[in-house]
């Protein structure tokens, strides 16, 4: 990964590790016993943090570099004396490391930007991860419900696109690894039938075909770079197929979200067949305002991820 790659969570949040420089500039406003904690690891005195008892409804965020890491809706009573929780936010905000100090062995949890002390996590919270995230409370600041949360909280601006190039598998996983490009999920659009299962679409009867939906952050990458990289990972030009998938399920497909998206698009492809790749064969490509978007089931989300492999990039 190059130095200048930019991260996003699931969430949408720039979660790129800060430099050192960084780091200082932020901390210069920290006092003594938050620094102690938060850049060394300090632990505070139990039962005196002023977050131990807060029951208002909001966000806990970062005191250093205010990424979201934990919500009210998990924070429970541990009895421990610090604030204690049973999930992040967001699991990529939160990061964890061997902690073998003070003649124990521990899993320190730090924020995943700024590398902030957090606390620590054990085996021993409530259902439904059965973990209690234990955090200091210096290490954190709250914002409640309704408050504007301060730049460094908030999610990128994030914007949505949906491709169809035949298997969904290989779509997504590509798209998933480009820089801008935060989640992509595999599904079903452009058909007639409501919560269309895999077998309802491989059937060829529900009309939908094979799609991904993507979220991006337009700052990073365009949406016509999206363009150029959907017509590198696929042949458009054949039709309801993809090479050995057969189908209209397996249709080369953009559906934008907007009148902007659809004219790039639009455009894209016409530039595409008169100077492009695929100039000597007619594109097949349908371009269709986006309909409602389906989840695929569960195990075909990540596929490649999870199982390896990878799809053929077309000649």
């Amino acid at each position: 990964m190059s130095s200048n790659t930019t991260l996003f969570s699931k969430s949408g949040h720039n979660i790129t590790p800060l430099t050192d420089a960084q780091i200082q500039e932020h901390a210069k406003d920290l006092t003594p016993e938050e620094a102690k904690v938060i850049l060394r690891s300090g632990t505070e005195a139990a039962f005196c943090g002023n977050l131990v008892d807060n029951k208002l409804e909001g966000t806990y965020i970062c005191r250093l570099c205010d990424l979201p890491l934990f919500q009210s809706n998990s924070k429970f009573k541990s009895g421990t004396g610090w604030p204690s929780f049973f999930q992040p936010v967001d699991p990529q905000h939160v990061t964890e490391k061997d902690d073998s100090a003070h003649g124990m062995t521990r899993t320190e949890i730090l924020c995943a930007r700024c590398s902030a002390h957090l606390g620590h996590v054990f085996p021993d919270g409530p259902k439904p991860t059965g973990l209690r995230f234990c955090v200091n409370s210096v290490s954190l600041d709250f914002v409640e419900n309704g408050e504007e949360f301060p730049a460094g909280g908030k999610p990128s601006m994030l914007k949505t696109a949906y491709f169809g190039g035949g298997c969904f598998w290989g779509v997504e996983d590509t798209f998933e690894k480009l820089p801008g490009v935060t989640n992509a999920v595999s599904g079903y659009q452009g058909g007639n039938d409501d919560n269309p299962s895999y077998k309802d679409v491989c059937s060829g009867a529900s009309g939908h075909a094979e799609s991904v939906e993507i979220q991006y952050d337009p700052s990073v990458i365009s949406y016509n770079e999206l363009l150029a990289h959907f017509y590198i990972i696929h042949n458009p030009t054949q039709g309801d197929r993809q090479g050995p998938d057969f189908g209209t399920q397996y249709r080369s497909v953009i559906f934008p979200t907007d009148a902007e998206q659809m004219k790039l698009a639009t455009a894209f492809i016409t530039d595409e067949q008169i100077d492009g790749k695929w100039k000597d064969k007619p594109i097949t490509t349908q371009v269709v305002m986006a309909p409602k978007f389906y989840k695929a089931e569960e195990y075909h989300q990540d596929y490649h991820a999870k199982h390896g492999g990878s799809c053929h990039i077309p000649d």
